[in-house]
């Protein structure tokens, strides 16, 4: 995944992987018969650990607002953590890449989970519906870490740190809680 992030997909080459790994070039295809096998199995391990994230920032028994508060947390730690997965994703995205098809997957499991999760609030359709929150989720955290080098150069400060991350999380609790305090007028508007 560091390779693919740091050198796009077309950039890498499974010698590059061999080499990075420090083995052989044959024991890389004994196990991946190609780079886009390999480039997809890096894909379905990152959206699962995606999922377990946030699957973890949700507890079902609970009231939604500290449920979504616990989710961008978890959700921030996860992309912390994991931010070159961001920067190897939009590469594909914007390159147009052979791997579209691994990403909608993705992001069509992500989406499920977000419709279940917002429980009776969970529309599918329209401008509040799940699907939309979820990009507005995803957005909010995701570029905070693709734009990191950008934004330590323009603000001076290092966005990775312990005081700027909890002052995102900060921020984006209280997006959640407006989304919310909207979703819930809409929602006693139209009696569902």
């Amino acid at each position: 995944d560091r390779l693919f992030a740091e050198k796009g997909y077309d950039g890498t080459s499974m010698r590059d992987v061999a080499l990075a790994a420090g083995v052989n070039k044959a024991l890389v295809f004994y196990y991946f018969d190609n780079k886009d096998s390999l480039f997809e199995t890096v894909l379905a391990n990152y959206y699962a650990q995606h999922r377990e994230a946030l699957t973890l920032g949700m507890d079902p028994s609970g009231a939604l607002q500290p449920q979504l508060h616990q989710l961008v947390d978890r959700y921030l730690d996860f992309i912390a953590d994991n931010h070159r997965y961001a920067r190897l994703i939009q590469h594909q995205v914007a390159a147009g890449g052979a791997q579209r098809s691994a990403i909608t997957r993705g992001l069509a499991e992500l989406l499920e989970w977000m419709v279940q999760a917002m429980g009776p609030l969970g529309r599918l359709e329209g401008h509040l519906a799940a699907k939309h929150l979820y990009l507005t989720i995803s957005g909010a955290v995701v570029n905070y870490f693709t734009y990191g080098p950008m934004i330590a150069e323009a603000w001076g400060t290092d966005p990775l740190s312990e005081a700027a991350v909890a002052e995102r999380k900060a921020h984006i609790h209280w997006l959640m809680d407006v989304l919310l305090d909207a979703l819930s007028r809409e929602a006693d508007k139209t009696g569902s």
